[in-house]
């Protein structure tokens, strides 16, 4: 196994590198996630097919956010190494699954979204390449919501225009990943977009790809749709339009994510 960072030349160019096999880690945060975690580790559990298929090591790690409910156990009975982080806070949740990982490259999978095999050989095919640093996908909403699939289709034109990283999937080099020190743990929403933002620079840097997958867009869930209302989701919005910083850095802004509502 070799270290992703040996895939360039000393000027910063793509080696040979991505001829050896390579070592996936694959990371969970989850919060109370007992109704979907089982189902999306069956989805992904096929899906690592298009890495394992190439020779590479995959582990799996769940981060237990301080969830009440069975998260822990039905991540253990699906074969996960389970780790706890006691702040709830999704960006420490993703740090602390990726300090107990032990591959060349963190793929982040929120516990409420399903990826394809496809989507996975897609990813390989990236790292594999030499040229890429990290990457994201464009989101595909379960169920039918005209406004949340407008809102959707908007962010995944910004997230290819500006290259920015939907949380729900996000895939790394680990060394780069931890030269950045990881997602920030001042943010409670938009940690991914703090993420991209340090990405670039890097990416000016070394001369490598922050890319957007978008051929097979990743299936997440509807369930805000379902658990809030229109107004409860769009005043969030108009709080993030009036005072971004500010409101991405309040827990109770931010409740829909850590109020529990499942």
């Amino acid at each position: 196994m070799v270290q992703s960072d040996s895939n360039l030349k000393l000027d910063g160019t793509p080696g040979l590198g991505h001829c050896c096999a390579v070592k996936i880690s694959v990371v969970i945060p989850a919060f109370n996630e007992e109704r979907l975690l089982g189902e999306t580790i069956r989805h992904i559990r096929a899906a690592i097919a298009s890495f394992t298929s190439r020779g590479w090591e995959i582990e799996l790690i769940v981060c237990d956010n301080n969830s009440t409910d069975g998260t822990a156990q039905i991540a253990r009975d699906a074969g996960a190494t389970v780790v706890f982080e006691p702040v709830n806070q999704i960006g420490r949740a993703r740090n602390r699954g990726a300090a107990a990982a032990t591959g060349d490259w963190l793929l982040f999978i929120d516990a409420d979204s399903h990826p394809t095999g496809e989507l996975l050989a897609d990813v390989a095919d990236q790292i594999q390449s030499g040229r890429c640093l990290a990457g994201g996908v464009t989101v595909r909403l379960q169920g039918r919501h005209h406004l949340a699939n407008f809102v959707t289709g908007v962010w995944n034109w910004k997230s290819r225009t500006r290259r920015w990283l939907a949380g729900s999937f996000i895939f790394c080099d680990a060394a780069v990943f931890r030269k950045l020190n990881g997602f920030s743990n001042e943010h409670f929403v938009a940690e991914e977009l703090d993420l991209s933002w340090r990405l670039h620079d890097e990416v000016k840097k070394t001369g490598r790809e922050l890319v957007i997958l978008h051929r097979h867009p990743l299936l997440t869930s509807d369930r805000k749709m379902r658990l809030y209302t229109t107004w409860e989701l769009l005043r969030f919005l108009f709080r993030v339009a009036l005072r971004p910083g500010s409101t991405m850095r309040d827990r109770e802004a931010c409740h829909a994510w850590y109020d529990g509502r499942r």
